[in-house]
């Protein structure tokens, strides 16, 4: 593992940033690891992890200081993501969707929306981001949730499922299509949802493969009168803010997703260092050798890659999407890659909950879904090299 050690010496961290690191992963190795497969185990939603993410104030790192919150770089934005997603993938997405939800409030609300709606957040406050719906996934464009205009109130009705955080969200990022323009895109808008709305319901909990202490709801929006001045931007402005949202979050995704091939890869080269067969530790069979350079290199890509984009968004840039998707559609992939030959390795014990590799296979393959699938990410990425 070395050579890992090595990169992560040289990506020249301020004396604070690395002081926030420390902290993070202290509570990751003596906190939230050791409890990921209890809360992986019984579904519970890990409130311990949360409160202790909140007393190391990790949601102020996002969140302006005009608004309580103490910003630092996306960059190590991306790492704390990673960090605490290698250690558990729940409690990390659980952490990464505040940040989706809520950033097209931070960059694109008005003052009195930002200091009326974010302290919450500062404060350890949890945010959601809705947008797909039974028929409208991949094609957000689909979605058929609207939003009407009646005096100084938006009444909502629809319903969204798949939302990450959705009954726990403080803050919803709700999006919907403006009853009054009949165009399919550009009556896309944005409002952001306060959770104790009349009208506002969870229908459902999702059972699911992976991500188990992560809450996934279907939610129903009944007649919910929202004011006028949670509407982000203009009536149509929807699409718009979510193409800049997406362009933000899928490196966040990309970071959770490493964090997850990180943890497959160091369990999977431990066991090969221990395992004998033959006489000979597996990790000496140069068949195996041949695999664990593929995979190191890819890996080691994958994070310059990530800290590359990372340069983008801190240098005040726009136009990043196609960087945006190669880096989630990579490190997805390779979670899942990483994560199918550590169970590989293993054996018939892979395939037992005893280790830890069966959870991260589990835990990686929505990686490859949400967020845009990795079959949209190909075509967006492709059809940029065609001539116009």
């Amino acid at each position: 593992m070395k050579i890992f050690e090595t990169q992560q010496r040289r990506r020249e961290w301020s004396e604070e940033e690395r002081l926030v690191l420390d902290q993070v992963r202290h509570l990751a190795d003596t906190l939230i690891a050791p409890n990921a497969a209890r809360y992986d185990a019984s579904g519970e939603f890990p409130a311990d992890n949360i409160r202790a993410l909140n007393e190391l104030g990790a949601n102020t790192m996002f969140v302006p200081e005009a608004f309580g919150g103490a910003p630092m770089s996306y960059r190590l934005y991306l790492e704390v993501v990673k960090t605490i997603s290698e250690a558990c993938a729940s409690t990390g997405i659980i952490y990464a969707t505040t940040f989706h939800g809520m950033k097209p409030l931070i960059d694109f609300g008005t003052d009195e929306q930002r200091t009326r709606l974010l302290p919450r957040i500062a404060q350890g406050g949890l945010g959601s981001l809705a947008i797909t719906e039974p028929n409208a996934g991949s094609d957000a464009t689909g979605m058929t949730m609207k939003f009407t205009p009646d005096g100084d109130d938006i009444i909502v009705q629809g319903g969204k499922t798949f939302i990450s955080n959705g009954d726990v969200a403080d803050l919803i990022l709700l999006f919907g299509k403006w009853s009054e323009i009949d165009d399919s895109r550009k009556s896309i808008s944005v409002l952001v949802f306060e959770k104790d709305t009349p009208g506002f319901e969870i229908v459902r909990l999702e059972d699911k493969m992976g991500h188990r202490a992560a809450s996934t709801a279907a939610l129903a929006f009944n007649g919910c009168r929202v004011p006028r001045g949670n509407l982000l931007g203009k009536p149509g402005d929807g699409l718009r803010l979510l193409l800049a949202s997406l362009n933000k979050s899928r490196p966040s995704v990309a970071a959770h997703a490493l964090g997850i091939a990180h943890a497959a890869f160091k369990d999977m080269i431990a066991y090969m260092n221990e395992r004998v067969q033959s006489g000979r530790r597996i990790v000496d069979f140069q068949a195996n050798q041949f695999t664990i350079a593929d995979l190191a290199t890819d890996l080691a890509m994958a994070e310059c890659w990530l800290d590359y984009v990372a340069s983008l968004v801190e240098a005040g840039g726009s136009d990043f999407g196609l960087e945006a998707s190669m880096a989630k559609m990579r490190a997805s992939d390779l979670a899942m890659r990483i994560s199918t030959e550590a169970v590989q390795m293993h054996g018939g014990y892979g395939y037992c909950k005893d280790y830890r590799v069966e959870r991260l296979m589990r835990d990686a393959k929505i990686t490859q879904i949400w967020e845009g699938t990795n079959q949209v990410h190909r075509q967006l990425i492709g059809r940029s090299f065609a001539a116009k």
